[in-house]
């Protein structure tokens, strides 16, 4: 069997099935971040690779946009456990025939977010390699204990922050030639893939509140993301297509293809929480707090039900694709 035929989710299901877990490991492989203890504290780890031509494309990318979205990720990964972020370790492969200047922006890039968001670059390596390559480490802690994937029950409530689809929509816009428009609602969009947002305030306020069962960012996909939080939790998944939260911007440009960038779209990097259905006053006394809004779009059932997304009528949609999967979606 190839990579290809595995996929992306095979190989990391491969990897963890063939991994021991050591001493202090409380959750390994297979959530948003590791969660390990030590004598002293409880550790966030998570890493993420970034490789030019399949990350990221420098044509529509800035030195800068680039250095602050390396972290913005990692930091998204801690957000979905309710962590708090601490320490970066930051590995770059670099052509010999990149300008200094170019680095010195990415690399502002990592200190403007990191100066936000309280964290300190402790290391790293570089080496020279044919296509910019990013390997970034990120530790972090878990004062009110992590928030996993494996918690949500039948019966339980689904929300999302913010928007979704934005960023799948932004890129595919920078790709063709209505990139060069300079029209507002493109511009936005396009910000929300080079630079996303990574919800730490909400993520640690539902833990330290004890109201999500069961968190996930959203990187591959919402339909990708919550097929892993079914899968981990043991329950299915019903999502009612009008209750998607869509930014004005993204309903003026995505078009017929609307309901396929909100379902299936990655990189918007934000969260999917499940709550029980009689926290929601609870949920409602924190809204103002979480620093962005909060959307119900759903409830989870029983297993055998699957994920099936309703529209208004409450007739089921066809969705054969679920998301971004990098082995099997390479050409």
């Amino acid at each position: 069997m190839r990579l290809k035929e595995l996929g992306e989710f095979g190989l990391i299901e491969m990897i963890q099935k063939a991994t021991p877990r050591g001493r202090g490991v409380r959750i390994g492989i297979g959530d948003d971040a590791a969660w390990v203890t030590s004598r002293q504290d409880s550790i966030l780890i998570t890493s993420d690779l970034l490789i030019e031509g399949v990350h990221f494309n420098l044509k529509w990318t800035s030195f800068f946009d680039l250095g602050y979205k390396t972290l913005s990720v990692n930091l998204s990964d801690l957000a979905a456990m309710g962590g708090s972020p601490a320490y970066l370790v930051l590995s770059l492969g670099i052509p010999v025939d990149f300008k200094v200047k170019d680095v010195e922006e990415f690399y502002r890039g990592i200190r403007r977010l990191a100066s936000q968001s309280g964290v300190a670059l402790v290391g790293g390596d570089t080496s020279s390699s044919k296509l910019f390559f990013i390997s970034a480490f990120l530790v972090g802690h878990a004062p009110y204990g992590a928030v996993t994937r494996s918690g949500a029950k039948v019966g339980d409530d689904l929300y999302v922050t913010g928007t979704i689809g934005d960023s799948s929509l932004g890129l595919d816009l920078l790709k063709t030639s209505k990139a060069r428009a300079k029209g507002l609602e493109i511009a936005y969009l396009g910000s929300r893939h080079r630079l996303p947002t990574a919800r730490l305030k909400a993520g640690a306020l539902l833990a330290k509140k004890r109201l999500a069962r069961a968190m996930i960012d959203i990187s591959d996909g919402l339909l990708q993301d919550l097929a892993h939080l079914c899968e981990a939790s043991g329950t299915g998944a019903v999502i009612w297509q009008e209750a998607l939260p869509l930014s004005r911007q993204f309903q003026h440009c995505a078009g017929w293809k609307e309901v396929r960038y909100a379902l299936t779209g990655g990189e918007d990097y934000e969260l999917l929480f499940c709550i029980r259905a009689r926290d929601r006053a609870r949920l409602e006394e924190i809204r103002t707090r979480l620093g962005v809004p909060i959307t119900r779009i759903g409830k989870c059932v029983p297993a055998r039900h699957g994920i099936t997304i309703v529209n208004a009528k409450g007739t089921p949609l066809p969705f054969p694709k679920m998301g971004y999967d990098h082995f099997k979606d390479r050409p």
